[in-house]
């Protein structure tokens, strides 16, 4: 069987594009608001009411297209929100357009998730699912190098064009949705049970789910709960001097790993079992975060954003992967979507949390803090899980 279908390629493609798009105007969006007068703390809400209807509505929509026995329209609709959302960010510039701007945007990536994935795992077999998930990480993350190099060339040619930028990030959201046309997925039947698709009955199946679920994702959401955003990294590197340009480049650096490992990383996951690769990822999460803690060296900063890609590689696609491996075919979307709605909150909360311990103990605190954390959830998976069962 070919490990990497015409559905996969397309579904790569879709993600590629899109990530061009959201990340040309991740380091940007920031930088637009503040210029349109919105203050420190609203960008701050703005970004965790997004979240949060991201999040919220994941478990849903995996449901709702388990349910159905659909999975394309759900992936359509929500790349299509997406795509639709940028330009108008640029539009107007009232707080409440931007609010409903910004929320369509992660909106979309709710409706998708769990039929996107789900799809992915519907292409693969047991034993292929590590190197799909990984291909398809990689072409995601491929996204995130061309989306800032981009944006970079573009305002450094038209320093303050950000509306601009906005509309030209439009096009990859029109490739990406043009690409969904050309999937042809599988048939799939739809659950005989006629009732209706609630908003909450996504926690329902976590009552009901596979125990091998329950254990695996509790350890998962554990570090969640303590793995903050990346834009702490990102801050502890500019609080050491380094320039605009360069911390940017770390960032697109740490991105080229991420692309670079994740299908062999995948592929090894397959040979060797996911956990071994997880457990592998954490350590190195353990060890970026433990080596922030102490370093002042642009060098040494480099150095860890390079392992750090190498972390998520071997954490991103590999949870996912594992998880379509521990639950029925017929709850793909919902385990998936489960899992990363409350993945979302979690991350949400843990952004919080980590910008209190940095403003009342320091930086340094904040990275041996979640390195500590990270050991103990090492612990909790060496103990507690089984190996892709």
């Amino acid at each position: 069987m070919k490990t990497i279908t015409r559905t996969i390629l397309l579904l790569s493609l879709v993600s590629l594009f899109t990530d061009v798009a959201s990340e040309m105007l991740y380091p940007v969006i920031p930088i637009y608001l503040k210029s349109i007068g919105f203050s420190v703390l609203l960008i701050g809400v703005l970004e965790g009411i997004a979240e949060a209807a991201a999040g919220l509505s994941k478990g849903y929509f995996g449901k709702l297209s388990d349910n159905t026995g659909k999975r394309l329209p759900f992936v359509r609709l929500g790349y299509s929100l997406s795509a639709l959302s940028k330009p108008m960010m640029a539009l107007f510039t009232f707080p409440a357009w931007i609010f409903g701007a910004r929320t369509l945007d992660r909106l979309g990536k709710g409706i998708r998730t769990g039929a996107r994935d789900a799809l992915l795992s519907d292409e693969a077999t047991p034993e292929t699912k590590g190197r799909v998930f990984g291909f398809h990480r990689g072409m995601d993350s491929l996204g995130a190098v061309i989306g800032p190099a981009l944006a970079l060339l573009f305002l450094y040619l038209y320093p303050e064009r950000y509306k601009t930028l906005f509309y030209i990030a439009f096009i990859p959201g029109v490739v990406s949705i043009a690409c969904t046309f050309f999937i042809k997925p599988k048939k799939l039947t739809p659950k005989t049970n006629n009732n209706p698709t609630h908003f909450f009955d996504f926690i329902r199946y976590w009552k009901s789910s596979p125990v091998a679920y329950r254990k695996l994702v509790t350890g998962l959401l554990l570090f969640a709960l303590f793995n903050s955003s990346d834009m702490f990294l990102i801050l502890q590197v500019k609080n050491h001097g380094v320039s605009d340009a360069a911390a940017i480049g770390i960032y697109i650096f740490y991105n080229m790993v991420y692309a670079g490992f994740s299908y062999p990383l995948g592929g090894l996951g397959d040979r060797i079992g996911f956990k071994k690769v997880l457990l592998l990822g954490l350590v190195v999460f353990a060890v970026v975060y433990f080596g922030m803690a102490f370093t002042d060296n642009l060098y040494i900063f480099f150095g860890l954003f390079f392992i750090y890609g190498f972390y998520t590689a071997a954490t991103d696609g590999i949870s996912k992967a594992w998880i379509s491996n521990v639950t029925d075919k017929k709850d793909t979307a919902t385990a998936i979507g489960t899992f990363t709605g409350f993945q979302s909150i979690c991350t949400l909360i843990a952004s919080s949390l980590a910008g209190l311990v940095w403003l009342e103990f320091g930086a340094k605190w904040l990275f041996l803090a979640t390195g500590f954390v990270t050991v103990l959830i090492i612990g909790y998976f060496g103990m507690m899980v089984r190996n892709n069962q």
